[in-house]
């Protein structure tokens, strides 16, 4: 056998390993939500005909001809009876582009379709896309948002990181085809993490937005905002509401940002969104949930303290370590919830959860007071009533004798 079939046969081997192997469910240690032993997606998943060049003539060492170094944060959509994820790839020349993935189950079984997905460019060419959110709008359309990088011309000689990062906009029917509208214009310099609302508020496109004052600074901006657009075509925002402002010693501390479009329940629109702290090793992401009162979105109503999701085990390495990320999850009719969530810049998982469950989460997990005291008040207010719950079960117990027996 040569090398070249040697290697192919390898390489093919283990990729179909990986697609076939059924996710495991894990024991849920707090009952927010349940994880699954594997990511779903990862670099090793992408199809081998995207990396490899299969003739033997022109590539006898069987190399990678397009290598991809990461698969993560993913859009995601229930589309024809399938799980549909539409995920960050990233190559080994750091530029990003996105391409679906689809399962029958959610939770494992991915397969990428066969093309990328080829996003239209604006005037200005995009230097590097990535993290789109997927909203089904009353409006018919199927919108893609997502960050839109390019070069800072501000920057100064020798500067090659500064960049300005707006909204990118875009639609499809099929997610096959996609139609590129103009990018957001908002009051801000930089846009990341836009998110729409998937109805409309006083006949107006909604956004989710996060206003910044600075270009790509932790610790810079006012927090998750909601602005309004009259047309989506060329949609301009002219004032951003700031609706969960960051909050000294936090979660969300130094940046926070809405993840997947809310979805609509009997309490609420239910919100996932990233919190961002500062840690001795680096910045910190995790997960949190809040609610919006269903007349006003802009109106928090439910908001547990701390996080609902934050690295763990293998989740916490990678390339840009101790991150947690979504910009996806889809309701099942059922009631099921599938967060899809990349880990550390590098893979992809998923965790499911149901309405009811996060409902119960959000009403019943209590709020943040913002000291020290009313943590340990809060605290001391559960192991009071634990152990009054407690001794009068122990006493039931000690009068039944059904109980004794």
């Amino acid at each position: 056998m040569t090398t070249f079939e040697e290697r192919f046969q390898r390489v093919k081997n283990e990729k179909e390993r990986l697609t076939g192997t059924p996710n495991e469910m894990l024991d849920s240690g707090d009952g927010f939500c349940d994880r699954y032993k594997f990511p779903v997606l990862t670099a090793a998943h992408v199809p081998v005909f995207w990396e490899y060049d299969l003739d033997p003539g022109s590539n006898p060492y069987f190399m990678k001809r397009f290598g991809i170094n990461a698969v993560f944060n993913a859009g995601a959509i229930k589309f024809n009876g399938k799980y549909l994820v539409v995920v960050r790839v990233e190559g080994y020349d750091r530029k990003s582009f996105f391409a679906v993935a689809e399962s029958a189950t959610g939770t494992d079984g991915f397969k990428f379709w066969k093309y990328p997905v080829v996003m239209p460019e604006t005037l200005e060419p995009d230097v590097n896309i990535y993290d789109m959110r997927l909203t089904t709008h009353e409006d018919g359309w199927i919108y893609g948002l997502f960050c839109a990088e390019r070069k800072d011309p501000s920057a100064a000689p020798g500067n090659e990181s500064q960049a300005v990062a707006q909204c990118g906009i875009a639609r499809t029917r099929d997610l096959r085809m996609w139609e590129r509208l103009a990018d957001l214009k908002t009051p801000s310099p930089q846009q990341r993490n836009v998110v729409l609302h998937p109805e409309f508020i006083d006949g107006q496109y909604a956004f989710y937005t996060r206003p910044q004052d600075s270009f790509i600074e932790a610790g810079r901006g006012g927090g998750i905002a909601l602005g309004l657009a009259s047309c989506i075509e060329n949609a301009q925002i002219t004032h951003e509401k700031v609706i969960d402002a960051k909050k000294y010693h936090t979660v969300y501390e130094s940046k926070n940002g809405q993840g997947p479009a809310p979805i609509k329940t009997r309490l609420g629109w239910l919100h996932l969104a990233h919190g961002v702290r500062h840690t001795a090793a680096g910045l910190r992401y995790v997960l949190y949930v809040f609610t919006t009162d269903l007349a006003d979105p802009a109106k928090v109503i439910y908001k547990p303290a701390g996080y609902f999701l934050a690295p763990d085990g293998i989740e916490r390495t990678g390339d840009v370590s101790n991150v947690v990320f979504s910009n996806g999850w889809i309701l099942d009719d059922d009631g099921t919830i599938f967060i899809y969530y990349g880990s550390s810049d590098t893979r992809l998982h998923v965790a499911t959860t149901s309405v009811e469950r996060l409902l119960d989460y959000v009403v019943h997990t209590p709020p943040d007071g913002f000291t020290c005291l009313t943590s340990r008040n809060t605290l001391t207010a559960i192991i009071d009533r634990n152990l009054s719950f407690s001794s009068s079960v122990e006493a039931e117990s000690d009068a039944s004798p059904q109980l004794l027996k």
